[in-house]
This record gives structure tokens, C-alpha cells and sequence, in this order.
């Protein structure tokens, strides 16, 4: 009789496998380097204490997501970078306003939990939070048997920082003859996949036996924070940018200030073999440009006494160089030139 009872187990959704997950989370967290203050994961809610030295603290927080760059994950069976992919994306947009990373949780919903793959994509999440110096203070994860194919999921990220009032980066500070400066990418982030997957699908390429798209389409997202938080601290920015979805023109749109233009010289990108592969599959330039990031991960404003000061702070992969500068106009964005693919 008893063989015939239902239980959530039968359902789909293990809970034996969930705790398990969750006591592994608990005891990488806590091995971070200063991150004895957070023991409660598992609990109902993450506690964190509010860092000293702020005068007026102010709370950011973020949401992102990778997009379907977890499909080439899946593809390639490999799970240990889209974490970066994920924290990274929350944190880049948190430096944007001036604030400082404090916390990180995910949210992850998958079909069936798979211990193996949940372990790898959470390892990733913690090397994120290591990297932009914020702490992994837990999470969900949902199984969703029903709702997902066998082996898909989802992942979310969720960040919260803090900024002095006074040192928010506001549109205000931008001024006339500031120039914009490109940051490089690594290469493209976690936007743009589904154009990318669908040319994939149509030239029928065979991601495993295709060596330069297998390193280059899982390559991890660039972290910015240390380098922009260090800029912040010694007053050399006067805006910035995270270039994902809508690429630079949507993106620098959002921080220019009413009168004031950011002419960007495309001629002076400096193109990643990613972009150029992709450009030579039938895309038009404004089609590249809106999609990708095409080599400019992020997007600095300054001064132009600013300029060599900034370039210590980056190591020379990820040296920022002039792309442009804000002229008096209607347009908030516009593009002289045309990009060399070649």
C-alpha cells in the first residue's frame, strides 16, 4: 500500500539533495577570508553588519542574470565560469553609481538537482564574489521538475553595495571636453548569445571540435571593481559605463547629462577576433554594435588632466585608452567613423 502514496520525492524534487547543496554553500562561504561574520546561511535570511567610514551610506543593489550563455554551458558540459559570468554582471552596474560590492546571493532553478553541476556553478559564484571583494551570503535554489527540459536551468544574481552620499556618480559630474575612455572587455560577456547560438545552429558548427569558439564563448565576464573603486577613491572619474545589453550606445546613453553629447570615434576600438568572426556571419555593423560589446567591456569619464594618472591603475590587457569626448549637443550618444574589422 504504501508503494503507492505519493511523495515529492516521486514529484521530482529530492529535498535529501537540496540540503546537501546547501550545507556545501555554507561551508565554502564561510571559508572566504574574512567572512566569519556570515554563518547563516541556511537560515531565512542573510544578516550582514554595515561597513565603517560611511558618513551617509546609501544603498545599491543589482539583479542580472548570464542570458542563454548557459546554453553553451550546457553544450560543453562545463559550469565553473558562468558564476563570474553571474556576479560579475551585478557588480560591474553597482560601480557604475560609485558604490562598493557588500553582499551577493543567487538564485538558481533547475529541472532535477545535479550535485556535480550545482557544485561547479557555485564555485564560480564564490571566485566572483572573491574577485569583486563582497561576500556570498546565500541564496535559492529551486527544483522545478516540469518546468525545465532535463538539464536546463536559470540562473539569477542579486548584489547589494553602499556609497557615500556625496560621492554618488551622478550625470552633474560629467562636464564639457571630458573624454571617454574604453576599457577593454575579456571578451563578450554574457550578451549577445542568442544571435551567437543561432548562427551556431544554422551553420550546423560543432562547438566541441571548435577550439577558438569553445575557450572564447565561455570566457568569463571582467570584473571591474577593484580598478574602478580604486578611481573612485582618488576622485579621477567623473562617470562611467557597464557595456552589456544595447551595447555602448544605449549603455553611455544612460549616464550623459541633458546638452551634453558623447562622441564616440568607432575607429578607435580596438576589435577582439570574437567580434570579427562574428561580424564576417552575414551581421550588419549597427546589428554588432547594439548586440555586442565588441571589445569595450566598460566605459570611464573623465577628466582630460585625469588621463595618465587612470592608466596605472589597470594591468596592460585591460588598459584604457581614448575612445571619444562629451561635446555640447541634442543627441546623447553619437558614432563618428566606422569600425576596422579587419
Amino acid at each position: 500500500m504504501k508503494k503507492n502514496k505519493f511523495t515529492y520525492l516521486k514529484s521530482g524534487v529530492n529535498i535529501k539533495a537540496a540540503d546537501s547543496f546547501v550545507k556545501f554553500i555554507s561551508n565554502i562561504s564561510t571559508k572566504n577570508k574574512g567572512n566569519k561574520k556570515f554563518k547563516n546561511i541556511g537560515g531565512f535570511g542573510s544578516i550582514s553588519d554595515i561597513p565603517k567610514g560611511y558618513k551617509r551610506p546609501k544603498i545599491v543593489a543589482c539583479t542580472d542574470g548570464v542570458g542563454t550563455k548557459i546554453e553553451i554551458a550546457n553544450i560543453l558540459n562545463k559550469y565553473d565560469t558562468i558564476g563570474i559570468d553571474l556576479v560579475a554582471m551585478s557588480v560591474n552596474d553597482l560601480i557604475v553609481q560609485g558604490a562598493k560590492p557588500l553582499i551577493f546571493l543567487d538564485y538558481i532553478s533547475i529541472n532535477k538537482i545535479n550535485l556535480k553541476k550545482l557544485k561547479s556553478l557555485i564555485k564560480g559564484i564564490k571566485k566572483g564574489c572573491e574577485i569583486s571583494g563582497c561576500q556570498l551570503v546565500g541564496g535559492e535554489t529551486a527544483e522545478m521538475p516540469g518546468t525545465y527540459e532535463e538539464g536546463k536551468f536559470d540562473i539569477a544574481g542579486f548584489s547589494v553595495g553602499l556609497v557615500d552620499e556625496k560621492k554618488i556618480l551622478h550625470k552633474k559630474k560629467i562636464e564639457l571636453n571630458d573624454l571617454i575612455l574604453a576599457v577593454p572587455s575579456s571578451g563578450m560577456h554574457s550578451n549577445g548569445y542568442s544571435l551567437v547560438r543561432k548562427i551556431i545552429q544554422k551553420k550546423k558548427i560543432n562547438l566541441k571540435k571548435n577550439n577558438f569558439l569553445r575557450k572564447e564563448l565561455l570566457k568569463p565576464t571582467k570584473i571591474y571593481v577593484n580598478e574602478v573603486l580604486s578611481l573612485l577613491k582618488n576622485n579621477l572619474i567623473n562617470g562611467c559605463a557597464n557595456i552589456t545589453g544595447g551595447g555602448i550606445k544605449d549603455n553611455i546613453e544612460r549616464v550623459i547629462p541633458n546638452g551634453l553629447t558623447a562622441k564616440i570615434e568607432l575607429d578607435k576600438i580596438k576589435i577582439k577576433k570574437i567580434f570579427v568572426w562574428l561580424k564576417k556571419n552575414n551581421i550588419d555593423e549597427s546589428e554588432m554594435i547594439k548586440t555586442f560589446n565588441c571589445g569595450v567591456g566598460f566605459c570611464l569619464i573623465v577628466k582630460p588632466s585625469n588621463l595618465k594618472k587612470i592608466k596605472k591603475f589597470f594591468n596592460k590587457e585591460y588598459e584604457p585608452y581614448l575612445i571619444g569626448k562629451i561635446c555640447k549637443g541634442k543627441q546623447k550618444v553619437v558614432f563618428n567613423e566606422k569600425i576596422n574589422w579587419s
